[in-house]
């Protein structure tokens, strides 16, 4: 097995990249799917960092159509924001959600999302 000290670390620029085809990128190296010595109930993944994330693309009318919801908990406090109007608030919170959606739902997956690291524009 990979010792907690030999983790590797990844960097990705997204500019022009599909946002779900990144998302899945992502959390397979988040998760460590990419080792032999991957298995389902330990964090064997590496720390990625994702730069250019305003470049973002998507397909077809998604940036229209697509709508993320958020509810308050009180009578009429439910929120809605397109897609397209969120990249432009904060891109890098549209990648986190798309990549903690393709994570299993257990403990894991707080210690797993702490390693991504997302940037707006060119590191350095």
């Amino acid at each position: 097995m990979e010792s907690v000290t030999n983790k590797k670390s990844y960097t990705i620029d997204a500019s022009g990249k599909i946002l779900g085809r990144l998302a899945v990128e992502v959390a397979n190296l988040l998760r460590g799917r990419n080792k032999a010595s991957f298995v389902r109930h330990k964090d064997v993944g590496g720390e990625v960092a994702v730069f250019n994330t305003d470049k973002i693309k998507t397909t077809g009318k998604k940036a229209d159509q697509k709508k993320y919801y958020r509810y308050s908990g009180y009578p009429g406090g439910l929120r809605e924001i397109k897609l397209k109007d969120y990249m432009e608030k904060d891109s890098r919170e549209v990648l986190r959600k798309a990549v903690l959606g393709m994570m299993p739902k257990n403990r894991l997956r707080n210690q797993m999302i702490k390693k991504l690291k997302l940037y707006k524009g060119e590191i350095g």
